[in-house]
């Protein structure tokens, strides 16, 4: 069976999409809040999740991740990447306790991804 045209089922094929539409900031956890990488810093409440990915390992669904399309009360869409299993990285940073704090406004893909 098919999928459909505008349907992402790899993590790969998110990050391209959101490359290609330069919504490729990745939103890292530092002490000082959510960053981009270019010295600005957001809380949670600068912040908006608007598309929520999950994927599940193919053979060990502990290899699990999530990828969050984050957009910025500035206007900066990016994303951030939240991999748990043997695959996470995020230890005690505080990041399941800020993302939670985020609001969710979920939106369709084509809003996102719109030409």
């Amino acid at each position: 069976m098919a999928t459909p045209k505008n349907e992402m089922t790899t993590v790969t094929s998110v990050l391209e999409k959101l490359r290609i539409k330069k919504h490729d900031q990745e939103f890292r956890m530092t002490p000082e809040g959510f960053t981009p990488g270019n010295n600005k810093y957001y809380q949670p409440e600068d912040l908006k999740i608007i598309r929520t990915y999950r994927f599940e390992g193919e053979s060990d669904p502990s290899d699990s991740s999530v990828i969050y399309v984050i957009e910025a009360n500035d206007g900066l869409i990016g994303y951030s990447i939240d991999a748990y299993g043997v695959y996470s990285d995020h230890g005690d940073d505080g990041y399941d306790d800020f993302i939670r704090k985020v609001p969710v406004e979920e939106r369709e893909e084509q809003q996102i991804f719109q030409d």
